[in-house]
């Protein structure tokens, strides 16, 4: 029976696991691999392919297939949405990335009518106005997650949050201070392939899925009063949720 492209693929994946194969390590390229596996040259591609939309390895155009060096970020939902982070002035970001060199980059923040999906989530009427914050997150200088936020005009534009230094705690912080504390988050995830634009935003390898996250923030009464759309490497990102029973 001829091997197949996922059988080469846990081969060698098992070898990046295991640690026989270092990060920052070249893998055998399709040629070895048709030699070695006696399959077509499709075949090698595809298995090389698949260690990349799994996060296990980059290609680097004309050079080869490398071992990604490079730890997966772990998010953990309920952790990073804690008042006791943000009501302190602590980053919501920072409870994903740690110690690990990290920075907010092309940074936009401005007015611009609610579009009609994020105004449905803010319950607002059409035509109304929201504040937007557009960012782009990186972790040890790679691009892994673009995120646009989207608020009531009327209720922030006077604030900090329509300035791009919203102060300690951020966002939450600044809406706590307006009387609109947030108290619940709903999210709601899904993985797609991403555009042209998106995967040459956060330099993506051709195949390499995201993870697409729209997040409300509701006060105690249950008023929307942040949309946030977030696209995630999902090559980059382990995803955890602590649910108690």
């Amino acid at each position: 029976m001829a091997v197949t492209a996922r059988e080469i693929a846990d081969e060698l994946a098992e070898g990046i696991r295991s640690g026989e194969r270092k990060p920052g390590a070249r893998l055998p390229g399709e040629p070895a691999l048709v030699r070695k596996h006696g399959v077509a040259k499709a075949t090698a591609q595809r298995a090389l392919t698949l260690l990349v939309t799994e996060g296990l390895a980059v290609q680097h155009k004309g050079s080869g297939t490398y071992v990604r060096d490079f730890q997966p970020i772990r998010r953990v939902a309920n952790q990073r949405l804690s008042q006791e982070r943000w009501g302190e002035g602590r980053s919501i970001w920072g409870a994903d990335v740690g110690q690990r060199p990290m920075s907010v980059t092309d940074l936009r923040v401005y007015e611009a009518q609610a579009p009609d999906d994020v105004a449905l989530l803010l319950d607002l009427e059409e035509g109304e106005r929201v504040v937007i914050r557009d960012r782009l997150f990186t972790v040890e200088s790679e691009p892994v997650q673009a995120a646009i936020s989207y608020l009531p005009a009327d209720l922030v534009r006077e604030s900090a949050i329509a300035q791009e230094d919203t102060g300690p705690g951020g966002t939450y912080a600044r809406l706590a201070e307006l009387g609109v504390k947030p108290v619940r988050f709903v999210e709601e995830l899904r993985a797609r392939m991403p555009s042209h634009e998106e995967s040459g935003r956060l330099h993506l390898t051709a195949g390499t899925p995201v993870v697409e996250i729209y997040r409300t923030a509701l006060t105690e009464e249950g008023t929307p009063v942040e949309v946030n759309r977030m696209l995630l490497d999902a090559g980059a990102y382990v995803m955890e949720y602590r649910i108690s029973g």
